[in-house]
């Protein structure tokens, strides 16, 4: 199941808070990169959004929950403990919020421009690289951070995400276009 990350305005509050506690401390990277790998298992473990979303689990036992998973993937001691006090005050649920605010502020700072990548088949390095060279130049020299995904669904072709800007040159969406040009002839 994918979940979209979306920013909320208590997100935006913890993430800034996670933030700067993150720049102040020099962890910033890694706060970044326990929150990458939490966002990918976000994605991947139906037991993890339900620990953090169920209003049936206790705020102390969803932070017991979450400090152990950050144990366990030995987390920055910075987001084991953000993790924690998201709990304790009631915010688990709100973590996917948190993690979209934290990127939009690590993105503002650091000039990176994140971008997602869909194809219909895996591609390979040289293929990505292309694609990244002409994102750069179409985003005036910033570089770019894609992540790739395949979805077989769009048939062929390429869809891909800046921002809030969806640049779709899929053939499924061609053939859409098509359809809905010749219903309405």
């Amino acid at each position: 199941m994918a979940m979209d990350f979306r920013t909320t305005e208590v997100g935006d509050r913890y993430a800034q808070a996670l933030f700067d506690l993150a720049d102040e401390t020099g962890a910033l990277e890694a706060v970044r990169a326990d929150l990458k790998s939490l966002a990918a298992a976000w994605k991947d473990s139906a037991d993890l959004r339900r620990l953090a979303t169920s209003p049936v689990i206790s705020d102390d036992d969803q932070g017991k929950g979450l400090v152990a998973i950050a144990d366990k993937a030995k987390f920055n001691p910075t987001t084991r403990n953000f993790l924690g006090l998201l709990a304790q005050n009631g915010r688990a649920g709100d973590l996917t919020a948190v993690i979209a605010g934290f990127e939009r502020l690590y993105a503002k700072k650091t000039g990176v421009v994140a971008a997602e990548l869909v194809s219909a088949q895996a591609l390979d390095a040289g293929q990505m690289a292309k694609i990244k060279t002409a994102l750069r130049a179409a985003l005036g020299g910033r570089d770019p951070e894609l992540t790739a995904r395949v979805d077989p669904s769009i048939l062929g072709g390429l869809k891909v995400k800046v921002g809030s800007k969806l640049y779709d040159a899929s053939l499924k969406t061609k053939l859409d276009q098509m359809k809905f040009a010749l219903k309405r002839a």
